[in-house]
């Protein structure tokens, strides 16, 4: 490994120096933290903000994807398909939930319809060579709750809903596990290569390290201008907006219903939650701002209507809530990889709604891009795995085991002992978002409305803002 100093500078030698810095806290940041953390590396995660999953990766479908519809023969494809190989083999061992429910490529017009052969094939040459293209009459025999103007459908079978936000935490609670270290509302500022190692600022203060790979999302070309000088890509944020049904909904559908989809959009999508919930969306809307997604009463009320034209009895079903979150478009559809080996510097741009399962496959791909920079770390055998709390509805709950104390937030079921032990976990939750990702508090009918001022006594002193100074729907 290359020296985490640089000679005859006695003020960078005081300086933390790390072999590799991660700048990002979203889940492809947090894969590839793991990722060298298990091969040993002496890792920093840099987040700007208070917690984790503050960015793109808050807000998504959390759908476990096949890459039946990627690009053909795309960087995008391979890693997506890694990621989901990876992330049945390791699911288990870090606790991680899987809710098999196959998905319904749902076809409303003879156009439709007419698309739906190309997209089968287009599975098949993508390695998902079990889709199955389906009659009308077999898919209402299937989800007999559709609207019963559909006109076909294809089944892809091994398509599933996952926990969108226990996954990352897993990956950066292991990373924890192998002496990886995580920098809150250390926003990088700027960055030097310097001889052999990386200088960089950084809100919370100097570090030093060898290599630095570039998993910022939102502000990815933002970051390679600071730190190189220019950028191989441009953001352009892109608002998804999500509508959630309350949970009698869940009965309604047991398979995840997908659109033909477009050459912009995937387009909106109706499927089960692993919390038991019923989740419409995500819009497809083009913004300036990166750090602000409003929701906008009109396109929730569209996307209500078209959950209800998919499947009209979700009109007597209740909404739990609505919330909006940004992807990071760039210029280009791919995946944007910079790598510059003289500069031990590797960006990972472009990962838009596909991040969630490439996440593995592309920390797995970062690993074998520095290879070429003479990295060589052999892995750490036996690794620490490090299970997560379990917070899928359709799996025992802590709720259910005695001891828990009391329920704090009624509407999920989330015990207090659930709360504690959030609080005091390896990478405990830096504000009000992140507890409500990793127990579900606060995400029922009454969004903290009953349980917020049990929710502020119990976080006292522990958030950078208190919940008592006014509670956010983050």
């Amino acid at each position: 490994m290359a020296s985490n100093q640089s000679e005859g500078d006695s003020h960078q030698a005081r300086l933390p120096g790390f072999d590799l810095a991660v700048i990002g806290g979203g889940v492809v940041g947090c894969a590839v933290a793991r990722r060298f953390a298990l091969q040993g590396a002496r890792v920093v995660l840099l987040e700007k903000s208070t917690d984790i999953l503050s960015g793109a990766s808050k807000a998504n479908s959390a759908l476990l994807h096949t890459g039946f519809d990627a690009p053909r023969g795309s960087l995008e494809l391979r890693m997506m398909q890694a990621g989901y190989r990876e992330y049945l083999e390791i699911r288990e061992s870090l606790n991680l939930p899987l809710l098999e429910t196959g998905a319904l490529v749902v076809a409303w017009n003879e156009m439709e319809l007419g698309r739906l052969e190309s997209i089968a094939a287009q599975a098949i040459d993508n390695g998902v060579e079990d889709v199955e293209l389906l009659e009308r009459a077999d898919v209402l025999h299937r989800e007999p709750a559709l609207a019963a103007h559909l006109h076909g459908a294809l089944w892809v079978p091994r398509e599933h809903v996952i926990d969108p936000w226990s996954a990352p935490l897993a990956y950066l609670t292991q990373a924890r596990a192998h002496g990886a270290q995580c920098w809150f509302q250390a926003e990088v500022l700027h960055g030097a290569f310097q001889g052999n190692a990386w200088h960089l600022e950084t809100t919370r203060g100097a570090l030093q390290a060898d290599y630095v790979i570039n998993c910022a999302g939102l502000y990815g070309d933002l970051v390679e201008t600071r730190c190189l000088g220019d950028a191989s890509f441009r953001v352009y944020p892109r608002k998804g907006q999500f509508v959630v049904f309350d949970k009698p909904g869940a009965s309604l559908i047991s398979s995840i219903i997908l659109p033909v989809p477009t050459e912009r959009t995937k387009g909106v999508v109706v499927t089960r939650t692993i919390f038991g919930n019923v989740l419409v969306g995500p819009t497809a809307e083009e913004q300036k701002e990166r750090d602000s997604a409003p929701v906008d009463e009109t396109m929730l009320k569209d996307l209500v209507a078209q959950a209800v034209r998919i499947v009209p009895a979700l009109s007597h079903v209740g909404i739990t809530a609505s919330y909006a979150g940004l992807r990071p478009a760039t210029d280009k559809k791919e995946y944007r990889i910079r790598m510059e080996p003289e500069r031990r510097w590797l960006s990972l741009g472009g990962i838009r709604s596909t991040g969630l399962t490439a996440a593995l496959g592309l920390a797995s791909h970062a690993a074998e891009l520095m290879s070429a920079t003479r990295w060589a770390q052999p892995p750490v055998e036996p690794p620490i795995w490090t299970p997560v709390p379990n917070l899928a509805e359709h799996l025992p709950r802590d709720w259910q085991t005695p001891g828990y104390g009391e329920i704090v937030c009624h509407c999920e079921l989330v015990t207090r002992r659930e709360i504690e032990a959030a609080l005091a976990s390896p990478v405990p939750p830096g504000d009000f978002g992140g507890l409500r990702r990793r127990t579900r508090a606060a995400m029922g009918r009454c969004q903290s409305f009953y349980c917020g001022a049990q929710l502020a006594e119990v976080t006292e002193g522990r958030f950078a803002v208190p919940l008592a100074t006014g509670l956010t729907d983050d």
